[in-house]
């Protein structure tokens, strides 16, 4: 059903009625509007785990190439995307990998992580006035399957998208991927997805108010559909307020329960966050609640060949607060204060600052009811803003885990630190 719903969105995606200026009929070219970037990535991440559990940790050098060529002229512009991935394991070898949450190179059958990675992937796309049909690999950033690009290496996936632009301010997308390439190991279809279909599309109905609906299926796992507001306030030119909510329905397929051995199989979870913004600095105040019968609370990301899990991108989760905990437990219930600095008003332009508390309680697991768990999140960014290092990142990140023994099932405590340095360097 969902594949007929799909293939109407696209016929209609490409009959809708003409409201903005036609790209395709802008085209300079395949050349003329290709570009070619690469981005040098040094990373490490170290979990200092608590209560008796192995600490792990892994470092490595990644080398991302990607690849855009503009459109053929006429009618239907023709381009082809490329990437190119090389990773190389520094550090993290038996006895450190294996982490899931780190996840840089997968292990092998000896418990060693794989010393390098090399792969890539192409794809071809079509567009026709503000319609582009693009088939092969691809990096979708959707709130149902977004992938993952805050570890050395990024997620892939294979398939088509459609993204459709004809009317101001309205993006839609449908598509159907059949192939997840796993970050940390080589392969076109190393996660294990059978296949994913997605649809939905956003909204700009004010300069101030969006919003967006999307739905996906994951083939013999599940079904889930995301919903979206977002509310600007504006006060005056350095003041504002603004609202946003993100809300998840996620309805497990019954054999999927059978083989895993899963309890239930519904979740619903929701996350509502007010930022104030003055000046460089911004407050946060934000509530997210977990609900339904699952015990795997809200289930994405992970790879279902090793890890039992969903397959929708590591990065599917657009939720207020999901940090190097996500608080998404059956039954949690969890509050966040932040606070974000710019320190660009104080003479240091490219320094940032983010802090938040996060503490959830109410957890629900197969031996126990009210557990808790609580993060300290801190983190230093700096992005050079000129010279021959121009746009280099240095990012520093640390979380302080707790989590109760009534909730031990569900998660473990644990400090934890990432350094990462991006440095992106355009070619053409």
């Amino acid at each position: 059903m969902l594949n007929k719903r799909i293939s109407l969105i696209a016929l209609g995606m490409l009959s809708a009625t003409q409201a903005m200026a036609n790209d395709q009929a802008e085209s300079k070219g395949f050349v003329e509007d290709s570009s070619l970037k690469v981005l040098l990535r040094n990373a490490y991440i170290n979990r200092d785990y608590k209560d008796g559990n192995k600490d792990k940790a892994e470092w490595g050098q990644a080398a991302i190439g990607t690849f855009s060529s503009g459109f053929t002229q006429g009618t239907v512009g023709v381009g082809v995307d490329a990437f190119g991935l090389y990773a190389l394991r520094l550090d993290g070898g038996k006895g450190r990998s294996g982490a899931g949450g780190i996840d840089f190179f997968k292990q092998e059958n000896d418990g060693r992580a794989n010393h390098d990675i090399a792969k890539g992937g192409a794809a071809v796309k079509f567009r026709v006035s503000n319609t582009v049909l693009t088939y092969g690999d691809q990096m979708p950033a959707l709130p149902v399957l977004s992938y993952d690009n805050v570890r050395l290496l990024p997620e892939s996936y294979t398939g088509t998208l459609i993204t459709s632009r004809e009317i101001q301010g309205l993006e839609l997308n449908a598509g159907r991927f059949t192939a997840e390439s796993r970050k940390s190991d080589e392969g076109r279809d190393s996660g294990g997805l059978k296949s994913i279909n997605v649809l939905g599309g956003s909204y700009q109905f004010t300069e101030h108010f969006k919003g967006a609906l999307y739905a996906s299926d994951v083939e013999d796992v599940l079904k889930k559909q995301y919903v979206n507001a977002n509310y600007v306030i504006p006060f005056n030119k350095d003041q504002s307020l603004t609202l946003d909510f993100n809300g998840y329905r996620t309805k497990l397929d019954n054999s999927y329960v059978r083989e895993n051995g899963v309890t239930g199989d519904d979740n619903k979870i929701w996350s509502l966050a007010a930022t104030f913004a003055t000046g460089p600095h911004s407050f946060t105040v934000a509530h997210q609640r977990s609900t339904g019968d699952s015990n795997l609370g809200y289930a994405y990301g992970g790879y279902q060949k090793d890890q039992g899990r969903v397959g929708d991108g590591g990065n599917s989760i657009y939720l207020a607060n999901s940090y190097w905990s996500d608080f998404n437990a059956e039954d949690e219930r969890s509050w966040q204060l932040g606070y974000g600095l710019d320190f660009g008003s104080f003479g240091v332009p490219g320094l940032s600052y983010n802090f938040a508390y996060v503490r959830g309680d109410n957890i629900t697991t197969s031996t126990s009811e009210g557990g808790t768990e609580r993060e300290i999140f801190n983190q230093f960014k700096y992005v050079v803003q000129s010279g021959p290092a121009k746009d280099l990142s240095v990012k520093l990140r640390s979380s302080i885990l707790r989590v109760s023994q009534k909730s031990s099932e569900y998660n473990v405590s644990g400090n934890e630190l990432r350094v990462f340095v991006d440095y992106p360097i355009n070619i053409f």
